[in-house]
């Protein structure tokens, strides 16, 4: 290869992530309602029935599948699954952030509007146990407990120590990772939805 086919190719590059091949790509909808008392997110319990994560809160979503054009469709088809809701009572839905998971999931996250009252949601039991709504204010006002996560790295049997400098002696670099905790009316928010509902409500009060 030439250096101007190199040239060339990098002019014609749009970059992307490294690896982003292998990664599982979802996308999720942070769905706000209107009450009387202000705007309120809404939160899906999931189905004590799923073989992932029974019971735990979340936000509408799942993964972007072929059918998706785009991932703003995955998270858009996905919260209608799951809400019973239509075209009609999604409405405004904008891109916000995307985040890469320590699990090598890239999540693709939205904010949209529900157009109907909690009375005409009607959740799918095979995958949501119940939905709840907490009002905006409170996490604009409640900040969230820290805790964290500390990771260790442990190579395979068999690894090629003799490659590498420093051998079995080599520093590997540790890291620990924030997790959030909001707790509401007994309702517990963590994990994943509570670092991006944290991203989120950082967003919206600068």
């Amino acid at each position: 290869m030439k250096r101007e086919d190199i040239i060339r190719k990098m002019n014609d590059h749009t970059p992307t992530i490294i690896g982003n091949k292998v990664l599982n790509h979802y996308a999720i909808l942070l769905p706000l309602i209107q009450k009387e008392d202000g705007l309120h997110l809404l939160f899906e319990v999931r189905s004590l029935n799923m073989r992932r994560q029974p019971g735990e809160i979340c936000f509408p979503g799942g993964r972007v599948d072929a059918q998706d054009e785009h991932p703003q469709d995955a998270a858009v088809r996905e919260a209608k699954e799951e809400l019973g809701i239509t075209d009609e009572e999604i409405t405004d839905v904008s891109p916000f952030d995307y985040m890469l998971s320590p699990f090598g999931m890239m999540v693709n996250t939205y904010v949209g509007f529900i157009n109907c009252s909690d009375a005409d949601i009607e959740p799918n039991p095979a995958e949501v146990e119940e939905v709840f709504t907490v009002p905006l204010s409170f996490f604009k006002n409640t900040p969230p407990k820290i805790h964290y996560v500390n990771f260790e790295v442990k190579p395979e049997d068999g690894f090629p120590f003799h490659l590498i400098a420093n051998g079995e002696d080599y520093q590997w670099q540790t890291r620990k990772i924030e997790e959030y905790f909001y707790v509401y009316e007994g309702q517990v928010i963590w994990g994943l939805t509570a670092r991006i509902l944290h991203a989120f409500v950082e967003f919206i009060e600068k």
